[in-house]
């Protein structure tokens, strides 16, 4: 099946497609230019494999957290070039994503990805490697750093922004069970790809109207008003 992955939850335009077996992977940086440059960017990942747009048999995106702007990027290029084709789409969580960017994982690697969230809060997640796949052991949140939701065991790695941006009160909070932390990692539409190609291939897939971000500070503050 041909696919094509978009994400800008980040400060940068990735973009990557499969045609059969072969790969084609773009991660430029952006900053406020995102909406400007993704079209070029999908135009130049899929020219260099020769593969029509009309040809491309379903889309997958980085539907967040992240930066709401290009949360919303994503979105609406995902849903555009969906509806255009009649193809369906797959939403890929950019924590999940974060932590698929690790290399060299064992198969019961554990990851804490951890993104800045900006006003002093981070939005965080815990991931176990399986056999089968990624284990949720800590859902997507948003937290202040010194509150992040504890782990049981030692050997986590630790990747994400949010390691960066606090001063180290995220990794204090885990203290010894770190084995290696990755403060520049960042999602990319490599790992949103490699993450969607089996679930397009169990049918797993949603119409491109329901693409939508998913934006988690908003989340907890509905909750928190009680509405």
């Amino acid at each position: 099946m041909n696919l094509l992955a978009i994400d800008t939850s980040a400060d940068f335009c990735s973009v990557a497609a499969c045609h059969g077996e072969t790969l084609a992977f773009r991660h430029e940086r952006a900053g406020q230019r995102q909406a400007e440059m993704i079209l070029d960017v999908v135009e130049s990942v899929l020219a260099e494999l020769q593969l029509p747009l009309k040809d491309i048999g379903g889309i997958a995106y980085g539907a967040g957290p992240g930066s709401f702007t290009g949360l919303r990027v994503a979105c609406g290029v995902t849903q555009g070039l969906a509806l255009a084709r009649g193809i369906g789409v797959v939403s890929i969580g950019t924590l999940l994503a974060l932590a698929e960017e690790i290399e060299g994982k064992a198969a019961d690697a554990r990851v804490i990805a951890c993104l800045d969230a900006h006003m002093g809060e981070v939005y965080h997640a815990a991931y176990r490697k399986t056999a089968t796949g990624w284990d949720e052991v800590h859902a997507p949140g948003v937290y202040r750093p010194e509150g992040v939701p504890a782990v049981s065991g030692d050997g986590w790695v630790g990747c994400g922004s949010g390691f960066a941006a606090h001063e180290g009160q995220v990794a204090a909070r885990y203290r010894n069970q770190l084995s290696s932390i990755h403060p520049d990692l960042v999602p990319t539409a490599l790992a949103v790809l490699k993450l969607a190609v089996p679930r397009f291939a169990a049918g797993e897939v949603m119409d491109a109207a329901e693409a939508v971000p998913v934006y988690l500070r908003e989340k907890v503050a509905f909750k928190a008003g009680g509405r």
